[in-house]
């Protein structure tokens, strides 16, 4: 299995529009963020979880030719909004992009994309096919097992998603103990961390820390970083020995 970051940004990406702080304005590459979204590699099989509104930028950087499924985490603009830009991939593929989301999501996704779900939509709309997954059910995308995990962004629950020993889990506050059981021996983990302050939605880097060190994996990638975490260079100062900023263009073999 092989793992992409395609994105690991907050919803406003990195650099920051009008933003002249020292992480802005950095030529580091690993400072510059594009919306959070992974790509799962699996055999032949790709499956992109979240489409945010970089999502044909970071196709195109990532060389993606072939999408075999999307997974959703939730209905936020910056992990649903580049829906449209599976329109190239129906042409070339021929065939509907299959999405997997919450119900919840699913009503968000059909009045946003009204134009898609029309019964008669008008020639080039972009052809996708809605599976509905819950929180409380494993399922398989092309024979591939998944896990779901439910967690808190703040209030709404969000999905993160479980491969083997590869867990992803974006915009979590909190995970009750029962979520918690899904993750034992996960062996590579991506957490979002926002920064180093409180928020009200978002694990901050110390949150983040310390649900690490409970879940207890070999290795943890953090991801959904804010312009506020800090330089790159320096905040990877700060993490213990199996802790690491992710960044756009990481790939991972595991």
């Amino acid at each position: 299995m092989k793992v992409t970051f395609l994105g690991t940004g907050t919803s406003q990406g990195v650099p920051v529009i009008g933003c002249d702080c020292p992480v802005c304005i950095s030529t580091d590459k690993k400072d510059q963020r594009l919306r959070a979204a992974i790509l799962v590699s699996i055999g032949p099989t790709n499956i992109v979880i979240d489409v945010g509104p970089d999502f044909r930028q970071q196709l195109l950087r990532a060389k993606i030719t072939k999408l075999d499924a999307i997974l959703l985490t939730h209905e936020h603009n910056d992990h649903i909004i580049g829906m449209d830009d599976v329109r190239p991939l129906n042409f070339s593929q021929k065939k509907h992009i299959p999405v997997y989301a919450n119900e919840r999501v699913q009503t968000d996704l059909k009045k946003r994309f009204e134009y898609i779900f029309k019964a008669e939509p008008y020639p080039g709309a972009p052809r996708i096919e809605l599976h509905i997954i819950q929180a409380s059910k494993n399922f398989e995308v092309e024979g591939i097992p998944i896990i779901p995990i439910e967690v808190l962004h703040g209030q709404l629950p969000v999905l993160g998603f479980r491969f083997n020993n590869f867990t992803y889990i974006t915009d979590a506050k909190t995970i009750s103990d029962t979520e918690l059981t899904k993750l034992r021996g996960t062996e590579i983990l991506v957490l979002n961390a926002l920064h180093h302050s409180l928020h009200h939605s978002h694990l901050n880097l110390e949150e983040a820390l310390a649900l690490i060190e409970k879940i207890q994996p070999k290795k943890a990638y953090l991801t959904h970083i804010s312009h506020r975490m800090g330089l790159d260079k320096e905040v990877a100062e700060m993490l213990p020995d199996n802790v690491f900023l992710g960044y756009d263009g990481l790939a991972l073999e595991v």
